[in-house]
């Protein structure tokens, strides 16, 4: 097949966007700003989606569905809140449409007007915060330790397939504590998990640390972050956990009777990943050729093309598939055979390789005399013979893994390569023009300098490490002291 893909090298951006429509991932909606995830697409997030809650519900959390539509007068009980995410709201003010009477299709009936708009949910803090004052009486309700699955709908402008779209797929936590460090415990927690799934599943190495006060989630005390940086030398948020204190406790009165007998507010987090992590996984490890999807999320991990001439070759071949896929099954291994007629194996190759399989297999009728078979890794390119009378499952199982953690290797080899420490204003911005990645720079802590530096550079601090040294310095701006160096980048 002609793959038509951009190089990364000459537009970054045009390869992105081909390669997610090429792939079979997503497409443009109808409507402007959303997308269709499409089945491939949608079996690598429901990968993930799996593996995600499986290591939510190891933790001790449950999973609920709260509303859509959240009352327009829920997002004003938390001032902080509004302000973050008013411009992104979507508004629904009437409830009922007629046809038109001049026969131009459906109108807006202006007698449905709603007593309250309703706020397409962007998150859902506010509703979930009014459920929870039901929930909560006593130190004995505690903890709260819920998730919910869902969509949410933040009115973006400029939008890009996975990273940014008007409605996208999450999961998110909201939990609440009796004390303040039960809920940074939890905050830490849950941060820690999406590291942990970033880097054996996706394959992606992360930085583990805070956000600053700017950066931080709307109506959040602290807000701990992953960050992950793509091939062009961006970075990418992975995934947030908030500590909320005890704002939106206090915004919707949700108290509890203390085993002392007193009545205080509770203690929140909320926590969130999103499709995001689809752009995040093809920006990080693809190529020129396609998709290089690490084994562990690979809807597909093993295709065996037949190579034949005639229905009676086909059948051959056909028979010892069927005892190797059942051996590989039998491992937990997914493989598919493309026995089209409609393709010929080049296709079938090129096809397989754009999609990301990390193991191909080629079958022909010489291979059946011989009893090998042709082995193709897609991370590396390389092919071997294997010797049919070995154990292939066994042969697969460690090849699969082999693949997996050469795909990590490579990412964090080239984020190492990509984290340059700088000590002056000059350096960095060279080192943003001219490489890219992730900027270790001393900063002074003020706002002012942030916001100056995001101007002029468009670059922002991605986080502050939670293993960052003690280090006496000068702010590269500024050149007021510092203590430690922080990691700036431009980003998605």
């Amino acid at each position: 097949m002609s793959k038509g893909l951009p190089k990364r090298s000459e537009d970054y951006s045009l390869w992105y966007n081909e390669l997610v429509k090429k792939a079979d991932l997503a497409e443009n909606s109808p409507v402007r700003g959303c997308m269709v995830i499409k089945p491939y697409g949608y079996s690598i997030w429901e990968k993930m989606q799996a593996e995600i809650d499986r290591m939510f519900k190891e933790t001790g959390h449950t999973n609920a569905y709260f509303p859509l539509f959240i009352p327009k007068s829920y997002l004003s009980k938390e001032a902080d809140h509004v302000e973050g995410f008013a411009k992104e709201c979507a508004v629904v003010t009437h409830y009922r449409l007629k046809n038109d009477e001049n026969g131009n299709g459906v109108v807006v009936d202006p007698e449905a007007k709603l007593e309250e708009e309703l706020i397409v949910r962007p998150t859902s803090e506010t509703v979930i915060w009014s459920t929870y004052k039901n929930w909560v009486q006593s130190y004995r309700d505690l903890p709260i330790l819920v998730n919910q699955w869902a969509n949410v709908v933040r009115w973006e402008m400029r939008t890009r397939l996975f990273l940014r779209t008007a409605e996208f797929l999450w999961q998110e936590g909201h939990t609440a504590h009796a004390t303040r460090q039960e809920a940074i415990d939890e905050s830490v927690q849950m941060m820690n998990v999406y590291a942990q799934f970033a880097e054996d599943f996706m394959a992606l190495p992360v930085v583990k640390g805070i956000k600053s006060e700017s950066e931080r989630f709307a109506g959040a005390l602290e807000t701990y972050c992953i960050e992950a940086l793509m091939q062009d030398g961006k970075a990418l948020q992975a995934g947030t956990s908030h500590f909320l204190g005890q704002n939106f406790a206090k915004a919707f009165d949700v108290k509890f009777a203390t085993k002392e007998g007193g009545l205080e507010y509770v203690w929140g987090t909320s926590w969130g990943v999103s499709t995001r992590l689809m752009g995040a996984l093809i920006m990080a490890h693809s190529d020129d050729q396609g998709l290089v999807l690490p084994p562990r999320l690979a809807p597909i991990q093993v295709v065996i093309v037949p190579i034949y001439k005639g229905e009676e070759q086909l059948e051959m071949i056909r028979h010892k598939v069927n005892e190797i896929t059942a051996s590989l099954r039998a491992k937990g291994i997914s493989v598919k055979f493309d026995d089209r007629d409609t393709h010929k194996p080049g296709f079938k190759f090129a096809e397989w390789e754009l999609k990301g399989v990390p193991v191909r297999f080629a079958m022909g009728p010489r291979d059946l005399e011989n009893n090998t078979l042709e082995i193709a890794r897609r991370d590396t390119g390389t092919k071997e013979s294997f010797d049919l009378k070995d154990d292939i499952a066994l042969k697969v199982e460690g090849l699969l893994e082999d693949i997996q953690n050469n795909i990590y290797q490579n990412a964090l080899k080239f984020r190492e390569e990509n984290t340059t420490p700088v000590d002056s204003y000059e350096a960095f911005k060279k080192v943003l023009e001219e490489q890219g990645g992730f900027v270790s720079a001393h900063w002074d802590g003020t706002a002012e300098t942030e916001e100056r530096i995001k101007e002029e550079t468009k670059a922002t601090i991605r986080c502050i490490p939670l293993d960052m040294k003690e280090e006496e310095g000068n702010c590269v701006y500024s050149g007021k002291p510092s203590k430690g160096r922080v990691l700036f980048a431009k980003a998605y």
